[in-house]
């Protein structure tokens, strides 16, 4: 996937009688393989761009496009094939099937994508090795640490190769050990894969990483800056699973 172009984006939502501003004519290109955060207080809009770069919300006026492709003017199942075959999401809270072990988690994707089974299996296994679960496939979420279920969703979000990634506060709910560790692996894939990652956060330790930061506030971008990522950034990911 190529660079994504935002133009004048507008985005309201209703509060009983009142129209609450989500993005105020926002404006940005991404080129492929960067890593970026969107960061800003609660309210300031990133979660909302976010959603609307992932075709989770249409914006109310303004364009989006993905490698040269309107994503703003497609149907709902043109959306939902777009998000299933171009975009990998990593939410806060997981969203992780508690039934399915991590590797039917990781499966689950490439299986509504028609991928067959053994593929399936043999492309599960490598991934969740990459992310540091060799050897706990057959564990479901409920007997994982949250350091190794926000792994499992990583997996899942990469198991179907997409070009861009949207994390939102991927670190909320971590220590600082598993923390940097998933930033290292979020490095790790961004360098070997060029993967494009847009993380929205609040965490400091999450910006430290990034290549390019936006600050955010009432739905508007008000800083979009370079920076040289944090020295520790970039390391292989640990082999713990935290």
């Amino acid at each position: 996937m190529s660079s994504i172009v935002c133009q004048d984006l507008c985005k309201t939502f209703a509060q009983g009688e009142e129209r609450i501003t989500g993005l105020d004519r926002v404006s940005l290109s991404i080129d492929a393989g960067e890593l970026l955060c969107l960061s800003g207080p609660s309210g300031s809009g990133k979660t909302t761009l976010l959603n609307a770069l992932g075709g989770l919300d249409t914006p109310d006026s303004g364009s989006i496009s993905l490698a040269g492709r309107r994503i703003d003017q497609l149907s709902r199942g043109a959306l939902a094939d777009l998000r299933l075959r171009e975009i990998g999401f990593v939410f806060q809270a997981y969203n992780l099937i508690p039934v399915l072990s991590a590797r039917e988690n990781v499966e689950f994707v490439m299986q509504v994508q028609g991928i067959p089974a053994g593929a399936r299996h043999q492309r599960a296994a490598a991934v969740l090795a990459e992310v540091g679960l060799a050897g706990l496939e057959d564990r479901r979420p409920a007997d994982m640490s949250g350091g190794q279920q926000q792994r499992v969703a990583v997996a899942r979000a990469i198991a179907s190769e997409p070009r861009l990634v949207l994390a939102d506060e991927p670190t909320a709910n971590l220590d600082s050990h598993s923390a940097t560790q998933l930033m290292d692996l979020f490095q790790a894939l961004n360098r070997d894969r060029g993967v494009t990652f847009v993380l929205a956060t609040h965490d400091p330790r999450v910006m430290a990483y990034a290549r390019r930061l936006i600050r955010m506030e009432d739905g508007r971008v008000i800083e979009d800056v370079a920076q040289q990522p944090s020295p520790s950034a970039g390391r292989p990911p640990a082999g713990g699973a935290g």
